[in-house]
């Protein structure tokens, strides 16, 4: 099993072992494999995916569930819900914002559930009404810096449906678009969005 984390465009796995989905990543010269559990091995391995010349990490120990805990104690963690919603015409919903195509999620409010905030968000970000969820996807992790605080968000996502067509992006969160895609258009957008969008796509595209 493993965790995927991403610094940037750079993934870092989290792994009790290294299957045939990590092996590609072992034998590359701009991989950072790790396989000692300490406080300071997990420093060093945040340390170097800030490097440039480094592209992908593995930080392997046999306890997945204890190497997470020493790791997310480095960060201050934040809860984020999102949904990838369908219409009948079974076209996906992507927002641009900031120079990207992105799914609509935002952070955690007091006394929510996960799958209710996935839902405040869609509604608030895109326009629609009457959006139900699914079920749960799959959960992202990625870091950034934040008033000098380096974050860890925890994002997870919720396949959704929608009978509604009109689409009104919240410009007060910077979307300045939301559409409707189709196969060949989620596609194209998945060239400009972000590693881990394109992982929840692929991810809801394998289990259909």
């Amino acid at each position: 099993m493993y965790i995927k984390i991403y610094f940037n465009d750079k993934p870092l796995f989290l792994c009790d072992s290294i299957d045939a989905e990590l092996e590609p990543y072992r034998h590359h010269d701009d991989t950072m494999l790790i396989d000692e559990f300490s406080s300071h091995a997990v420093k060093s391995m945040i340390h170097e995916m800030e490097q440039q010349k480094i592209h992908a990490g593995i930080l392997l120990h046999t306890d997945l569930a204890a190497l997470k805990k020493a790791f997310w104690k480095k960060f201050t963690v934040m809860q984020a819900a999102g949904g990838l919603v369908f219409n009948p015409r079974q076209e996906a919903l992507f927002i641009f914002r900031r120079g990207k195509w992105d799914l609509p999620k935002g952070r955690l409010d007091p006394g929510e559930t996960l799958e209710v905030c996935a839902l405040r968000e869609v509604r608030e970000e895109t326009g629609l009404k009457k959006v139900h969820s699914e079920g749960f996807l799959i959960s992202t992790w990625h870091t950034y810096h934040e008033s000098g605080k380096f974050i860890l968000k925890e994002s997870h996502w919720y396949h959704m449906k929608t009978g509604e067509s009109a689409l009104v992006p919240q410009k007060e969160e910077d979307i300045t678009q939301a559409i409707w895609a189709d196969e060949q258009k989620t596609n194209e957008c998945m060239k400009n969005s972000f590693p881990s969008i394109v992982d929840v796509v692929s991810h809801y595209r394998r289990g259909v």
